[in-house]
């Protein structure tokens, strides 16, 4: 599967209307997001039932700010909803590996009250 354009309109039901979900915040201008962008891009390819999302933090400035991105690329991730995992910097294509894997092991067990 391609990589998807998130923005302010499709952020959230991105996020709660998929199980898993990879978000990249780069900006054209930033050397680290390039040498970033090939390795999502081919991950994205390798796993298909997972989202992969990038954002455009100077085209989507109010979403950034929300996010809290404070450094690019900075990488996200949401299961069932919930954000999981927020990291800056650029990663090797096997650390991006293990983080899917770690992911799609995460445990988002719901507790009920009683």
């Amino acid at each position: 599967m391609a990589t998807t354009t998130i923005t302010s309109e499709n952020f959230e039901q991105t996020i709660s209307g998929n199980d898993l979900v990879l978000i990249d915040f780069w900006a054209t201008w930033c050397g680290p997001c390039k040498a970033f962008g090939p390795i999502f891009d081919k991950a994205s390819q390798e796993n298909t039932d997972i989202v992969f999302g990038k954002v455009d933090i100077d085209q989507n400035q109010d979403l950034a700010a929300a996010a809290g991105i404070q450094a690019v690329p900075t990488l996200m991730i949401a299961k069932q909803g919930q954000i999981i995992f927020k990291q800056a910097g650029a990663l090797r294509a096997s650390d991006l590996d293990d983080l899917i894997q770690q992911a799609r092991q995460a445990d988002m067990g719901v507790t009920s009250e009683t």
